[in-house]
């Protein structure tokens, strides 16, 4: 063999390691605001696909966003992983996400569980989804008298609801989905109602809620799904005796259907390994990846078609869920603010 053939060989074999080098001692520096178990297997299995390394910061939304603000163009972070859209709607309106171009999201998310599209691309993608639902106390309630979002403002149902704050992104969720469907008068109207309605003052969280219709400290709540599939499938005797006394609705199966949250994923606005965040994103929205994604935290895959094998998701069982875009619901938060505000819901 000629010198110069060896020495193009040794040049190839040079770069072809030096490739691989760079490959695995890429990282991806992840915002999550998710806390599960399972997903230590989700982002072990990415790194072992792409030789790419993630290193996370966990903490809430809020925190989330406020250091990303902070760090402003000197931030790490490549991904951010946010459990609601009124938080991912926050976030691209304060220019916190980097828009991007990706065949393969668009083509796996649907139109409705994303951003609205620009000329740069989509500046988030929503990855699972949970129901907004309407839990009753058996004994104290009839199901026909809990059927829409709409009872809960009716004076049939005084003195028996119970929520957390109007002013928590699942709240503010639902109202500005219900401010798409009924209008601004209308749905001023049913949040009137709703304050007229109240057992007590709000407070607490979803399981709170839960926990209070089946004590009889009210009657009828609203509730995220995760978090009753979560009780469904607790070994603690509190949870399970509490899920009996219960039942469950999935409002306006007769009309515009369930509304239907997101948790959801970007890229930093100021990523630095751009290329591997999408890759990242991409993966997440594969069907391995989708039933991990849903499963750490008993939601839906974002995925049409994807069924994880959940006993409790099985147990709720199928319903029909609102298609208006997930981000004209976001788009109406403050107006709804100054709602919640004008009728002193707390």
């Amino acid at each position: 063999m000629s010198f110069a053939r060896r020495s193009l060989l040794a040049a190839a074999a040079l770069a072809l390691s030096a490739t691989t080098a760079f490959a695995q001692d890429q990282v991806l520096n992840l915002y999550s605001a998710r806390h599960y178990q399972t997903d230590e297997a989700l982002y072990a299995n990415f790194t072992k696909a792409t030789g790419i390394k993630i290193n996370r910061v966990d903490t809430d939304d809020a925190g989330l966003l406020a250091r990303l603000k902070s760090e402003g163009a000197s931030s790490p972070a490549d991904v951010v992983l946010l459990v609601d859209a009124a938080r991912l709607w926050q976030a691209e309106s304060e220019g916190l996400f980097l828009a991007i171009k990706s065949a393969v999201l668009e083509e796996r998310i649907p139109a409705q569980l994303r951003s609205a599209p620009t000329a740069a691309g989509t500046a988030w993608f929503g990855l699972s989804t949970r129901a907004r639902l309407v839990v009753y106390n058996k004994l104290a309630v009839k199901k026909a008298d809990v059927q829409t979002y709409q009872d809960l403002a009716d004076p049939k149902n005084h003195g028996r609801l119970c929520t957390r704050s109007g002013s928590h992104p699942y709240n503010l969720s639902l109202f500005g989905s219900l401010y798409e469907h009924l209008g601004a008068e209308r749905t001023e109207t049913l949040l009137k109602g709703m304050v007229a309605n109240m057992a007590r003052a709000p407070k607490g969280g979803d399981t709170d809620q839960i926990k209070a219709v089946a004590s009889g400290e009210c009657q009828i709540a609203l509730t995220n799904s995760y978090y009753l599939a979560r009780m469904m499938r607790s070994g603690k005797s509190d949870d399970r005796e509490a899920v009996e006394k219960i039942g469950v609705v999935f409002p306006n199966q007769q009309s515009w259907g369930t509304h239907v949250n997101i948790a959801g994923g970007a890229v930093a606005r100021h990523a630095k390994n751009r290329e591997a965040a999408v890759k990242f994103l991409e993966y997440l929205s594969s069907a391995e990846a989708q039933n991990y994604f849903a499963n750490g935290n008993n939601e839906w895959p974002a995925v049409p078609g994807l069924r994880p094998a959940n006993p409790a998701l099985e147990a709720l069982g199928s319903f029909k869920s609102e298609t208006i875009p997930i981000s004209v619901v976001g788009a109406n938060f403050p107006k709804v603010q100054q709602m919640l505000d004008r009728v002193g819901f707390k």
